[in-house]
């Protein structure tokens, strides 16, 4: 079968979702990833639109690319204008870029109800459009924008807009599932028509998700004969979004064994997806297909047990192949195996009938119950087998701590300083100190390290980098029970620890003193004497 290509847009329509805003410097960068990706072609933008995309174009011309080929946007001339005097398509033809996609209208409606004109001129716009771009030298491909409404409307009219747009020179014919409403069967049917229809060209679709059927849509549309998808890397876009590429190109890959991107970068797939999020200010759903955090998490005893026997048991395909990994989940319903898995990490030669493993299991169950949640936190997981199987490491003990703040009502002043005074046990002697912070746990946090770190110096290249709060039973009010979870890090590794209480300030605490001890085992340091 002949190759698919892929046509990312996550810089033009993927501008146009909700929360979205790049910077030139935002743009660059994600340019560079879908490179990285070999991605066929980059739609930068619509030169002719704003400021920030003739700057992003200007910087467009210092960029070399190794695979990708950039791809200007842009709409055809208006009505009762001639292409060369509309400034759209003059700023299209100065921005330095051989390929520009051009839309036009394909649904009867929209030409006289939106735009207002004529069928006739409708038609004279796309033709005229197309052929002076390419009298210019760029390769054109159209946008048939609404082109399922109008087919479903107007199906005469419809096909031609296309014919309108091949007699001015389009390379390419791009079918638009422009509202999302379209079903996926229907979008077959009629994708399978102008795929008949103009067997010498390229047929491609460019799908909404405002019925949460793009994905499916763009496959279907596949199955019928395009061979040219359109959508953004993510999902996001316009109202509900477009064609998840993700989930369109790991299907084509490895449920149809259609050739897409190369081979060797489907295994970065995961990280550059995550990299084009982080810049995007976005967070990928831990449930997301394939690349989620979730996809290949496992939890429930049954589907650890058959995972760990034979993974096809339970997922669909190996999550390393695109860079993912798999994830055994420790809670109360993993199971007795998967508690010996873990435990055999750190004791390689542990007995499997030894009765601690029961009396682990009994108190995993207790925790849990109270509102620990472990299959987030491992560090403190790990914590809890050691306190089991051997005598707990104690690098320091807390005597007592106290928090202070204050509101300066008066002065009008946003952050209120908090001070945490603590005194700890270290090395068998006590010790005690205080900090400001911004807020009760910040404030304790910097006490703790404080009055750690000149027993234990690597400390000093510890933060926290992430802080969440649950109540666990909002039915009690302010007297719930909270859930902690704090993300901790060294800048090279990631862990996550879990307290719970009544008391917010003590919960953080747990969490907060298990990072901490975790993280000075995990790197081979003994309590101090």
């Amino acid at each position: 079968m002949s190759r698919v290509e892929i046509f990312d847009s996550t810089l033009r329509d993927g501008s146009q979702a909700e929360g979205i805003s790049f910077s030139v410097s935002d743009k660059l960068k994600i340019v560079k990833l879908l490179d990285d990706l070999k991605i066929d072609y980059i739609e930068a933008g619509n030169p002719g639109s704003n400021p920030k995309d003739i700057s992003f174009f200007d910087e467009l011309k210092k960029v070399k690319l190794n695979t990708s080929k950039l791809v200007a946007f842009g709409s055809t001339r208006r009505h009762n204008t001639k292409a060369k005097d509309d400034s759209n398509l003059t700023a299209i033809v100065n921005c330095g870029v051989e390929r520009i996609c051009i839309f036009g209208k394909s649904w009867d409606f929209h030409v006289t109800d939106i735009i207002h004109t004529s069928l006739d001129e409708n038609l004279e716009m796309i033709r005229d459009t197309i052929k002076y771009l390419t009298d210019q030298g760029r390769k054109v491909y159209f946008d048939g924008e609404h082109f399922f409404d109008g087919y479903i409307s107007n199906k005469e009219y419809a096909l031609k807009t296309l014919d309108a747009a091949i007699e001015g020179g389009a390379t390419k014919l791009i079918l638009c599932e422009t509202r999302g409403g379209v079903l996926p069967n229907l979008v077959e049917k009629i994708t399978k028509d102008v795929v008949n229809r103009y067997p010498n060209i390229t047929i491609g679709i460019h799908t909404h998700n405002d019925s949460g059927v793009a994905v499916a849509s763009s496959l279907l549309a596949y199955e019928a004969g395009a061979r040219h998808i359109q959508g953004t890397l993510l999902g996001f876009g316009e109202r509900c979004g477009n064609a998840n590429l993700v989930e369109v190109i790991c299907n084509l890959k490895y449920k149809l064994n259609q050739d897409c991107l190369e081979d060797d970068v489907f295994e970065n797939l995961t990280t550059i997806a995550h990299q084009v999020a982080e810049l995007s200010n976005v967070r990928i759903p831990k449930s997301a297909p394939f690349i989620g955090r979730s996809s290949f998490a496992h939890k429930g005893g049954m589907h650890i047990d058959g995972v760990r026997k034979n993974p096809i048991s339970f997922e669909h395909m190996e999550p390393s192949l695109i860079g993912n990994t798999r994830r055994l989940l420790t809670s109360e319903v993993a199971g007795k195996a998967l508690l010996l898995e873990k435990i055999e990490k750190h004791y390689p030669n542990f007995n499997s009938k030894d009765k601690r493993v029961y009396a682990l299991v009994k108190e995993l169950k207790e925790l849990e119950a109270c509102g620990y949640q472990f299959e987030g936190a491992e560090a403190s997981f790990d914590l809890l087998i050691r306190r089991h199987i051997e005598n707990e490491k104690q690098y320091f003990s807390l005597v007592n701590y106290q928090t202070i703040g204050k509101e300066y009502y008066d002065l009008g002043i946003v952050d209120t300083p908090h001070t945490a005074m603590i005194k700890v046990n270290v090395a068998g002697e006590s010790a005690i100190t205080a900090e400001e912070g911004a807020g009760p746990v910040n404030a304790l946090d910097k006490a703790l390290r404080k009055v750690l770190e000149p027993f234990y110096p690597i400390l000093k290249g510890v933060y926290l980098s992430d802080y969440k709060v649950r109540v666990l039973d909002s039915l009690d009010a302010t007297a719930s029970v909270v859930r902690v979870m704090i993300e901790s890090t060294d800048g090279k590794k990631t862990w996550n620890t879990v307290g719970v209480n009544h008391d917010i300030i003590a919960a953080s605490w747990q969490a907060l003193s298990d990072s901490i001890a975790w993280y000075l085992e995990d790197s081979g340091i003994k309590p101090a004497k």
